[in-house]
C-alpha cells in the first residue's frame, strides 16, 4: 500500500469506495504475532505466540482475562489491546453489579465492535490497530468471536489472526471436524499444533507460547511456562517418531544417490553413433 490523496483522513472515501486508514489498521493486525482460537462442545482454547524485542527482554503477553467466564487473545498493537481489555472488564463489572450475573459473551463483543466502529466515523480519532479473539462460556455454551478494527465481528468454530496466520488456518481447516468431540487435552494439542504451523523459525516452547482455556465448570485459565511445559513436551514426543522417519528417509535417499553409477549425459551415445556413421561416407566421397 502506498500513500495517496484519500488516506489522510479516516472519514475520506476513495472513488473505489474504500477507507484506507481502516485498511491500514487491519494491516497492523497482520503484523502482530499469531493467535489461534478453537472450540469443542464444552471448551474454548486460545493459543498465542509471544514476542520479545531482544534476547535481553521478556516476552510480551498476548492473552488477558476479562472475567471468570471470558478472556481475549490479541494480535496487533498491544497498547490498543490493553485499552479494549480494560473497557471489557469495566463492562463485565458493571453488569455483575446491576444484574448479579455474568455478561453474555455475544453482547460484550457487539459493544466492542460498536466502540471500534465509532473510530472509523470520527475525523479526530484513529481506528484501533488490534484484532481480538474473544473466548467465553455462558448459558448458551462456548463461544469464539473475532473482532476487527473496521467494527465487524464474527463467530467462529476456529480462527487464526496475526502474522503467518494462513498456515495455522490451513491446519484448522483440515482438522476442524474433530474439534467438537475432542476432550480438553486433545483440543489443547490441536491449538499448539496450529500455532506451531505459523512459526517461521525456532521451536515452540513453553516460554514463547501460552494457552488460555475456558469452558463448562471451568473459569478462564491461562497456562504459561511450567504449567504449559507438559503439553509442549507431549507434543514433541508425538512428533519425534515422525522426525526420525523423515531423517532416515533423507539418509536412504542420499545413500542411493551416492551408490548410483555415473551415467553419460543424455544424447552422448547418439552423437557418437552419428559421428561414426558419418566418417565412412566422407571417405567414400573422397
Amino acid at each position: 500500500m502506498f500513500r495517496n490523496q484519500y488516506d489522510t483522513d479516516v472519514t475520506t472515501w476513495s472513488p473505489q469506495g474504500r477507507l484506507f486508514q481502516v485498511e491500514y489498521a487491519m494491516e497492523a493486525v497482520k503484523q502482530g504475532s499469531c493467535a489461534v482460537g478453537l472450540k469443542s462442545d464444552t471448551h474454548v482454547v486460545m493459543a498465542t505466540l509471544k514476542r520479545s524485542e531482544s534476547e535481553l527482554s521478556s516476552f510480551q503477553r498476548k492473552v488477558f482475562k476479562v472475567d471468570d467466564h471470558m478472556g481475549i487473545a490479541i494480535a496487533g498493537l498491544n497498547a490498543d489491546g490493553r485499552v479494549l481489555c480494560k473497557y471489557m472488564r469495566s463492562e463485565c463489572l458493571n453488569h455483575r453489579y446491576v444484574y448479579e450475573s455474568a455478561l453474555p459473551v455475544g453482547r460484550l463483543v457487539r459493544q466492542v465492535a460498536d466502540k471500534s466502529q465509532v473510530c472509523t466515523q470520527r475525523s479526530w480519532k484513529r481506528p484501533y490497530g488490534v484484532g481480538l479473539l474473544v473466548a467465553g462460556y455462558d448459558q448458551t455454551g462456548p463461544h469464539l468471536f473475532n473482532t476487527c478494527p473496521s467494527g465487524n465481528y464474527y463467530e467462529y468454530k476456529a480462527m487464526a489472526i496475526g502474522a503467518r496466520a494462513q498456515a495455522a488456518k490451513t491446519y484448522l481447516e483440515k482438522h476442524f471436524d474433530k474439534f467438537p468431540a475432542s476432550n480438553l487435552d486433545e483440543i489443547i494439542k490441536h491449538g499448539l499444533r496450529a500455532i506451531q504451523a505459523s512459526l517461521q523459525d525456532g521451536d515452540l516452547t513453553s516460554a514463547n507460547s501460552s494457552i488460555a482455556i475456558v469452558g463448562k465448570d471451568m473459569s478462564f485459565t491461562i497456562l504459561e511456562d511450567e504449567a504449559l511445559e507438559p503439553y509442549v513436551a507431549a507434543l514433541k514426543e508425538e512428533d519425534a517418531p515422525m522426525a526420525a522417519a523423515d531423517a532416515a528417509g533423507e539418509e536412504q535417499a542420499a545413500g542411493a544417490a551416492a551408490e548410483a553409477p555415473d551415467e553419460p549425459p543424455a544424447g552422448a551415445g547418439d552423437a557418437a553413433a552419428a559421428g561414426g556413421d558419418a566418417a565412412p561416407m566422407e571417405t567414400s566421397e573422397s
